[in-house]
């Protein structure tokens, strides 16, 4: 069962032209296809596949729609501020941020928006859950 699966992430656009320009200025991103026919974008972001489709449902999400795991927060959220991410600020019990990063037991967060208005994370994972993931990688081969 389920031999062939793959998975891919699922982001929606009110505005196609709008959020290649920000896949591309923002995350240096540009697009490994482009339907024609249908208008999708897909992008290829740590060996995920991230489709971006048109909608006018873009941005009503109030949860994260994608991660991006980094080893280096402090590192990545200083290069996304250089191209005009703004990261929101977050105080509910269990999750306060400061100056847009949550530290969260040994993983740290931050979230923002692109410019469809999905919620993007940033995350830098703890020693152990990156070592988790590797044996897990390593072990579907």
């Amino acid at each position: 069962m389920f031999e062939n699966l793959m998975a891919t992430a699922v982001l929606p656009a009110a505005d196609l032209d709008r959020a290649k320009a920000w896949w591309h200025d923002v995350l240096g991103r540009d697009p490994i296809h482009e339907d024609a026919a249908s208008g999708n974008v897909f992008y290829d972001v740590g060996g995920v596949v991230v489709l971006v489709y048109l909608t006018g449902f873009a941005g009503t999400a109030q949860n994260t729609a994608f991660n991006l795991v980094t080893d280096d927060l402090d590192r990545d959220a200083t290069a996304l501020r250089t191209h005009g991410v703004v990261f929101h600020e977050y105080d509910f019990p269990g999750l306060k941020t400061v100056d847009g990063i949550a530290q969260l037991g040994d993983t740290r967060g931050a979230w923002f928006s692109d410019s469809e208005g999905n919620i993007i994370a940033l995350s830098e994972p703890s020693p152990e859950m990156i070592a988790m993931t590797k044996r897990t990688r390593d072990e579907v081969g």
